[in-house]
């Protein structure tokens, strides 16, 4: 087994690029049997009714038969609900991530750059390590802002193929500013993706930015309004763009049960409206207790999750106390300088909010 092992090992590095071995996979902690406010989802069921239909519907599903290579029934409910515009095209994905990689794929080359502003979304800078390309994080200030002067002259430097911009940002949940916004796009000399996975929980919206940018393009997802399991991101842009991304998608990417779920989601959103406005009520109240509690620093959120600071040392114990205790929230203590002491929790329903509080009280006292 030994002999085995080291054969595998002088394979692997022989022929795994060398930054690849060197990486760490993405981590999902197991969850199991946990109260689950790690990962942003929506902690409501369906109602009873509605999952009686839905099953009813997946009755339906020809699982011997492939699924349609482009979803059309999908790409009308989504053009329906989210008021698309026909002069756009759509393009669906296995979650955001892939259309991140695909959207990457489709620019990459030698001395090619992906930019984001930091800290953002993981995948950007992950995906394009992945492809081989460069990857340019340009800090926000201490307070999650973004630095435009600073954005700019980056840009003006490096000549990003793509910058990715998250808005909400992720795992900040704040926005920049339509004006700074206006201003990247228009410097940036190729594609800039504006991220909207949390558009359901504010009133920010750049659909209409389309008309005005030739170079964006808007990414959504279903995964944060109550459909995660489905893995369904949505890129929307002019056709040109969509087309040339399109070529590098693996066909039957969506499969049968998912567009059968999809479809049927999308013709009863306003379940899934009515539980987002729930959790942006929600928002504010955990946000109000939040900040009554000793030694915690609760910063402002258009998303459906809170970023917190606790005091100095203390995020990794109270992360590990609260796990203790059967609650799973994000430690992002270590993962950026601009992130020290920081903890990201998401937003549920009143009882487990209360758990959490219950929970979190006694561990902030004992400072």
């Amino acid at each position: 087994m030994t002999d085995n092992r080291d054969q595998v090992d002088a394979q692997i590095h022989r022929w795994v690029r060398p930054d690849i071995v060197k990486l760490t996979a993405y981590p999902v902690p197991d969850s199991t049997g946990m109260l689950k406010l790690d990962a942003m989802e929506n902690p409501f069921g369906w109602p009873d009714d509605l999952k009686s239909q839905w099953q009813a519907k997946l009755a339906e599903a020809r699982l011997n038969r492939y699924p349609h290579p482009d979803s059309p029934e999908v790409k009308t409910g989504l053009r329906n609900t989210m008021k698309i515009d026909s002069r756009w095209e759509i393009m669906l994905g296995n979650g955001s991530d892939e259309l991140i990689q695909l959207i990457a794929m489709a620019v990459a080359g030698p001395d090619r750059t992906v930019l984001a502003p930091e800290p953002s979304f993981v995948m950007y800078r992950m995906i394009a390590q992945f492809l081989g390309m460069d990857y340019v994080g340009v800090p926000l200030t201490a307070g999650f802002e973004l630095d435009l002067e600073l954005t700019l002259s980056r840009i003006e430097r490096e000549q990003p193929a793509v910058v990715f911009l998250a808005q909400p940002n992720n795992p900040t949940g704040n926005l920049w500013g339509d004006e700074k916004l206006r201003r990247i796009i228009e410097a940036a000399p190729g594609l800039v993706v504006m991220d909207e996975a949390y558009t359901a929980f504010t009133k920010a919206d750049y659909l209409d930015w389309l008309e005005d940018y030739p170079n964006l393009l808007i990414m959504r997802t279903l995964s944060k309004v109550g459909l995660a399991g489905l893995r369904l991101g949505i890129l929307i842009g002019d056709p040109a763009w969509i087309e040339q991304i399109n070529k590098l998608r693996l066909p039957y990417n969506i499969n049968n049960l998912t567009q059968l779920s999809a479809r049927f989601a999308l013709d009863n959103f306003a379940v899934f409206e009515q539980q987002s406005t729930e959790l942006i009520r929600q928002r504010g109240l955990l946000h109000t207790a939040l900040t009554a509690l000793p030694g915690l620093t609760v910063f402002p959120s258009e998303a459906n999750f809170l970023l917190v600071r606790t005091e100095p040392g203390r995020a990794a114990d109270i992360h590990s106390a609260l796990k203790e205790a059967g609650i799973l929230i994000k430690k992002l203590d270590g993962v950026h300088p601009l992130l020290t002491d920081c903890l990201r929790i998401t937003v549920s329903f009143d009882e487990e909010n209360q758990r959490l509080l219950t929970a979190l009280a006694p561990l902030l006292k004992l400072a």
